[in-house]
């Protein structure tokens, strides 16, 4: 009796989480757990040293965890979602990364995005870039 097999295709071209698109997912999860982890310790332990770079840190932390959401899951909506969320991290990271430099009194301690996420080897600079342009690859 030959055997009934179901063939499944994926569309690579609309798959964010594959090839690629795996590794992006494993990194934007990792910076979702630094990013909240950071957050956490400061605001559970020294919030009203630097209550704004602290809040940017919960910020930082929100927008890694919705974008690996994001890309990690299949649809047109979930594509808008990262795309989204690539986009606040690319405008955070260079909104926070020039006033860090240039307002150092409202940045007393540093946060993922200060200075551009040197604390991070600007990996927090370059990580929007590339997701958005594997964003526009797997575009649906």
């Amino acid at each position: 009796m030959p055997e009934e097999t179901e063939e499944k295709t994926v569309d690579t071209a609309t798959d964010k989480a594959s090839g690629p698109g795996r590794i992006l997912v494993a990194v934007y999860a990792i910076f979702a757990l630094a990013a909240t982890s950071r957050a956490a310790v400061q605001i559970s332990t020294k919030f009203g040293e630097a209550p704004l770079a602290y809040a940017l840190s919960a910020f930082a932390a929100v927008v890694y965890l919705l974008a690996t959401v994001a890309l990690a899951r299949r649809g047109a909506g979930w594509w808008r979602i990262a795309l989204i969320a690539c986009g606040v991290e690319l405008v955070g990271v260079l909104t926070v990364g020039t006033f860090s430099l240039f307002d150092r009194e409202a940045f007393p301690h540093a946060t993922v995005w200060s200075v551009y996420g040197q604390g991070y080897l600007f990996i927090p600079l370059v990580l929007p870039v590339i997701g958005l342009f594997w964003l526009r690859r797997t575009k649906p």
